[in-house]
């Protein structure tokens, strides 16, 4: 079973919270468990693979420990898209949320239509599926919970076609009490007339207080002084509560080597001289957490994807196929043959060196800021070209057209 557990059991688990106000929303709810969530897990059987659990931090781990996966793209997708079932908890707009997490998993769907369009169309039907799980979601929320939840967080169930009835209303206010009585009977009023009469008195009420001397006060005899210890110093603020020590991170070994067709880097922290020199035309390069550091891919290769790096320089001769930068900050990316596609998703500062045999490559970006593409001169010097961020987009009567802008400022 493919990744059906996962979203099957936190949709049921919705509609557990559900259940106890069945209305119009609820029945919305049940056609979508039928409908798009049935298919995409139907198609799951079919395909097999990989098993995800039902809490959506163990299907984000699950995917970190299957990088190796044939299904790494599927395991993606929903690893990026799952936290959608947590629109139960946003407000006050809880649709654009579905949305959001949905485009999340747009990046690595798309790769799942582009390996398989021509080889199983069982996976494009799977993703078509999955994708549609999302639409309908957003489409239910926007129309049943427009700004939140439709039912009582915290108190009453909210009302339904059918329901358990109201609960009944609360009962009148206690009487007030009489204080001229007490749970001593008459003895309550007799010292209430006592306190007063004592306070009529006025000045006269201190006439039957013992006068105390200077050696009998604690603060003026020193004997009494040292026997009765410290005087009291009054309330002490609170302390401050005492915090767990944060446990440290755990470190990972660094690793580069070459599993079957996949060259694995990961882990590598400072480490400024790695070269991969042996490589075959079908071997990919896969970089995962490296930081401050180089790596430098010499002859033809398949691939090469960074994921999850910082502040990491890649220097490499001739990929046939893609260069992907995921989830990364601060890298540098330098052709020295040629590339015809480099992909850049979801990375904040990435600067990209062509040389002259690569001028024609496709830059695909998605979600990321100060890219920029350096183009070599005659001179052998480089022109800087930042990458646009923003973008307008307008009706011309017939389309949507959009086209980049420039930040003002």
């Amino acid at each position: 079973m493919l990744y059906c557990v996962c979203l099957g059991h936190g949709i049921i688990l919705l509609l557990f919270l559900f259940s106890s106000v069945v209305s119009v929303y609820v029945e919305a709810y049940d056609n979508l468990l039928s409908g798009p969530v049935a298919q995409y897990t139907a198609l799951s059987q079919k395909i097999g693979g990989d098993l995800l659990n039902p809490v959506i931090q163990e299907v984000q781990a699950f995917r970190e420990k299957n990088r190796s996966s044939p299904l790494f793209n599927h395991l993606s997708a929903v690893s990026e898209s799952v936290p959608a079932l947590g629109w139960v908890a946003m407000a006050p707009k809880p649709g654009p949320y579905v949305k959001e997490m949905q485009d999340a998993a747009m990046f690595y769907t798309n790769r799942v239509l582009k390996d398989y369009k021509e080889k199983d169309k069982m996976h494009v039907e799977w993703v078509n599926a999955y994708v549609s799980i999302w639409t309908e979601l957003q489409a239910y929320v926007k129309q049943h919970h427009t700004t939140g939840l439709s039912w009582s967080q915290t108190g009453p169930v909210a009302s339904a076609s059918r329901g358990a009835p109201a609960p009944p209303p609360p009962g009148p206010p206690p009487p007030p009490m009489d204080l001229g009585k007490s749970s001593g009977g008459d003895s309550g009023a007799t010292n209430h007339n006592a306190l007063f009469a004592s306070i009529n008195k006025g000045a006269d009420i201190t006439k039957g207080l013992k006068h105390v001397s200077d050696n009998q006060k604690t603060h003026k005899n020193p004997v009494l002084k040292a026997q009765g210890g410290p005087l009291p110093s009054g309330p002490k603020p609170f302390a401050a509560r005492p915090t767990a020590a944060a446990s440290p991170a755990r470190t990972l070994p660094p690793v580069l080597e070459l599993d079957g067709k996949k060259w694995k880097v990961e882990n590598q922290e400072g480490a400024h001289g790695l070269v991969i020199s042996d490589t075959e035309l079908k071997q990919v390069v896969y970089t995962f957490k490296c930081n401050n550091s180089t790596l430098q891919v010499k002859g033809k290769i398949n691939s090469i994807t960074l994921d999850n790096c910082k502040k990491l320089g890649l220097v490499f001769d001739d990929v046939v196929g893609i260069v992907e930068v995921i989830n990364c900050k601060d890298v540098k990316v330098q052709v020295m043959g040629k590339v015809p596609t480099i992909s850049i998703n979801k990375t904040d500062g990435c600067h990209v060196y062509l040389s002259k045999d690569s001028l024609s490559c496709e830059i695909v970006s998605a979600k990321s800021s100060e890219m920029n593409v350096l183009v070599p001169n005659k001179d052998g010097e480089y022109t800087e070209i930042p990458v646009p961020e923003q973008f307008k987009t307008v009706w011309d009567g017939s389309k949507l057209v959009t086209t980049a802008t420039e930040i003002a400022g």
